[in-house]
């Protein structure tokens, strides 16, 4: 498949790129700063860039035209969530991606989420709402923001086939392992590698079994 990534410069978009492309997919990226990607990345043949804002409407639709799907990492960063701009403006980016989809008729998307992003299927889970809470308390912003992708995702992508994936406390670590559930319902932890996101999010792509669904992944 030809998929667009995007957050590809973050830690987690570059090991989706890695991903996607392992699994012989060919790339496109849809980048503020381009710049930021490695050289191996930006000389790949497999790899199409492009550069421009989440609201640049002619730069976005040019990138999502002739997709397959979009595979987005996108999410407010860890290191400014305190400092995170106000006025949502992740979910104003996903309402204009939802709409450009449906225009060039690309009907798949899988976006990173949080369990800040509720779903019916979770149960109580006193360490979870511990992690939330601190969120919406430290980083107001981002909270509301994250918030605001599901809502949008949900309400305006009604007609996609898009998968949520939630995801806890991420590390670095060179681990693919993870379980697939919801919060609290006794398998799933607080913890996942960014590799593991990764992995899921291209083997969903793959295997469509989570389609409307917002799971929670996991380290088992």
């Amino acid at each position: 498949m030809r998929v667009l990534i995007l957050g590809a410069t973050g830690a987690a978009g570059l090991l989706l790129i890695q991903e996607a492309l392992l699994a012989s997919h060919t790339v496109v990226v849809y980048a503020r700063a381009p710049e930021k990607l490695p050289e191996e990345t930006k000389n790949d043949p497999r790899v199409t860039i492009h550069k421009g804002q989440l609201d640049d409407r002619e730069a976005l639709s040019s990138a999502i035209m002739g997709v397959d799907a979009v595979l987005s990492a996108l999410g407010p960063s860890v290191s400014r969530g305190p400092m995170h701009p106000k006025g949502t403006p992740l979910a104003r980016a996903y309402a204009l991606i939802i709409e450009l989809m449906r225009g060039h008729r690309v009907h798949r998307l899988l976006a990173l989420g949080t369990p800040s992003i509720k779903d019916p299927n979770d149960k109580s889970s006193l360490r979870m709402s511990i992690i939330v809470n601190g969120v919406a308390t430290l980083a107001r912003t981002a909270y509301e923001d994250v918030v605001a992708i599901g809502e949008t995702i949900r309400t305006q992508g009604n007609d996609l086939a898009w998968t949520i994936v939630r995801v806890p406390i991420l590390s670095g670590a060179n681990d693919k392992r993870f379980v697939v559930g919801y919060v609290g319902d006794g398998t799933t932890g607080i913890w996942l590698a960014r590799a593991g996101f990764a992995s899921f999010v291209v083997q969903e792509l793959e295997n469509n079994e989570w389609v409307k669904k917002a799971p929670l992944i996991t380290l088992p």
